[in-house]
């Protein structure tokens, strides 16, 4: 066992008095050692179950025959974060969960991990920490929020967002926003639509990271703690079989979630996140592996923000297996995969029923027969953009219009909520890259207005930054080249025609070469908003969009 280095032996003495401190005993220390990571914290309403969560997975590793030791690992709520410069702190959190847990988990010689995320960064976090760690783990997340209820009807916190705007338009009273505030976030939970948290959590399970359940059983369900007990039993079965993340975590199991990302209509930030992922066992991703998978998979969910259903309603139709034996009605997946049961995605999706064809269309009757995301390309984007299709409505399917430039997030909203946008505009928002930014801000509270100022269907917005999962609408992010290294989204003026084509996979600048050459030998680097601490080493090391926000070290010039 790996533990040996820290348990066994003479040379290990000085080891063993400091697990004497701890109040570990012998026999505690001739059992595998596992390292229980917990993201729980009192800020982060997804997080805020995850003490009860990982009580349950210590009992399960107890019962099993390990011994269980908590270790902690960070997260950011996307939602307090949004619209402030916290947000600059969200997705470089990411790196800095592997990064953390990779440190802990190699100092202390842990002989397995269960891994307990809830929500956007902390998932692929600690799923990027476990390919690199390579001992055998497991995760259980938290689980989704209940969505709430105004007035009768199902709403969450996008909606509550685009209150907001909807006040700032005169079209809600401060009366109204107040009981949207006190009603669309009820329970503990990541956010209950599909957001990027659930996104990832789904996606977890589609890899065969999670238990069946781990992306839909709801947070307040004691199902979920049963669910947490099992998956602590389950990592000794693991370590017994010696089967490992890179055992299970493949190409081919990352072609399994992109695919199933297609049919649920997940968040665009997906796409930074299996990337990342990807990266980390070898995987050369490009993300143009999108339209390919895209054009023969299905869109089989219309969740929040998409459409009118939640994560509750997915767990009662089936959850994530019965979509999955959906897509495997037409071979669309590779079934032979090893996941954290043991068994093969086949032999675990085998007769998962689909209990409800309103939440998770038949195969044969999809919402649309190409998938929820789409990577659009051209002169403005020549690496790359992602716009989740299934959110934005036919008429803006395909739209040209003036661009109306912004330099910053804040500078869009106030001419948003100002009334200075119009039916038609194409507003662009720049330097707000991972690089530029510096951290890739999501643009919930810009799209959020759009939509709440009844623009939803007449105004698109395009970012080298990021969406939230809960956007909705023409909103195309994560344009590469970002600004920030002279990326063409710099070059856009006032005014210039945009035009977008996704059915196409097209999003071009009407403006000729030679124009745009001009403009470049013009262009000069902004100076950095950053320029000490943490976000001043990221934005030096990390990649544009397309690439999934990975960190690479700086090339030395020779």
């Amino acid at each position: 066992m790996r533990s040996d280095t820290v348990t066994k032996g003479v040379q290990q003495a000085p080891h063993r008095s400091l697990f004497n401190a701890l109040g570990y005993t012998k026999e505690e220390l001739e059992r595998p050692l596992v390292g229980v990571v917990s993201s729980y914290n009192e800020i982060v309403p997804g997080h805020m179950n995850l003490d009860k969560i990982t009580e349950a997975v210590k009992m399960g590793v107890s019962m099993a025959g390990g011994t269980p030791i908590m270790v902690p690992a960070i997260a950011v709520c996307d939602g307090i974060a949004m619209g402030h410069i916290g947000m600059k702190y969200s997705l470089v959190t990411r790196d800095l969960i592997a990064d953390s847990t990779e440190a802990l988990a190699m100092a202390h010689q842990f002989d397995a991990l269960v891994m307990i995320p809830n929500c956007d960064k902390n998932v692929p976090g600690l799923l990027m920490a476990a390919a690199r760690i390579n001992v055998p783990t497991i995760f259980v997340s938290g689980g989704p929020m209940l969505a709430g209820h105004v007035k009768g009807k199902k709403r969450s916190l996008s909606s509550m967002f685009e209150a907001v705007g909807s006040y700032a338009a005169g079209t809600m009273t401060e009366e109204e926003v107040c009981e949207f505030e006190n009603n669309v976030c009820p329970t503990c939970g990541s956010c209950s639509g599909m957001y990027t948290a659930n996104s990832m959590n789904c996606l977890t399970e589609v890899l065969g990271m999670g238990l069946p359940g781990n992306g839909t059983i709801p947070a307040v369900y004691s199902e979920r703690i049963r669910l947490a007990k099992h998956a602590g039993m389950q990592v000794m079965e693991l370590v017994r079989k010696n089967i490992r993340p890179r055992d299970i975590m493949t190409e081919k199991a990352v072609l399994n979630a992109l695919t199933v990302d297609m049919a649920l209509g997940c968040s665009t930030n997906s796409m930074l996140h299996l990337p990342a992922i990807a990266h980390e066992i070898g995987m050369d991703f490009e993300i143009d592996f999108a339209n390919g998978i895209s054009a023969k998979t299905p869109n089989l969910c219309h969740l929040a923000p998409a459409g009118p259903t939640y994560m509750e309603d997915l767990n009662e139709a089936g959850g994530v297996s019965a979509v999955m034996n959906e897509l495997n009605k037409k071979s669309l997946l590779h079934t032979d995969c090893m996941t954290v049961t043991g068994k093969t995605v086949g032999e675990n999706i085998s007769g998962c029923v689909n209990r409800d064809p309103e939440v998770i269309r038949p195969i044969d009757h999809p919402y649309s027969e190409t998938g929820g995301l789409a990577v659009l390309k051209g002169n403005l984007a020549p690496d790359g953009s992602v716009v989740k299709r299934s959110a934005v409505v036919e008429e803006m399917l395909v739209h040209e219009g003036p661009a109306r430039v912004f330099e910053c997030e804040e500078d869009a909203i106030a001419a948003i909520k100002g009334g200075e946008i119009h039916a038609g505009d194409v507003v662009v928002i720049r330097y707000e890259g991972p690089k530029g930014g510096p951290g890739m801000r999501e643009m919930l509270n810009p799209t959020s207005a759009i939509a709440g100022m009844g623009l939803g269907s007449s105004v698109a917005l395009i970012t080298d930054g990021r969406f939230s999962g809960a956007s909705r609408g023409a909103s195309i992010g994560h344009v590469s080249p970002e600004a920030a290294v002279g990326g063409p989204i710099a070059l856009v003026e006032e005014g210039d025609l945009i035009k977008i084509n996704i059915p196409e996979l097209k999003l071009e600048l009407d403006v000729s070469e030679e124009e745009l050459a001009a403009r470049k030998a013009k262009w000069q680097p902004k100076e950095p908003n950053v320029k000490t601490g943490y976000l001043a080493r990221y934005a030096s090391m990390v990649t544009s969009g397309n690439r999934g926000a990975i960190l690479e070290i700086p090339k030395t010039k020779e």
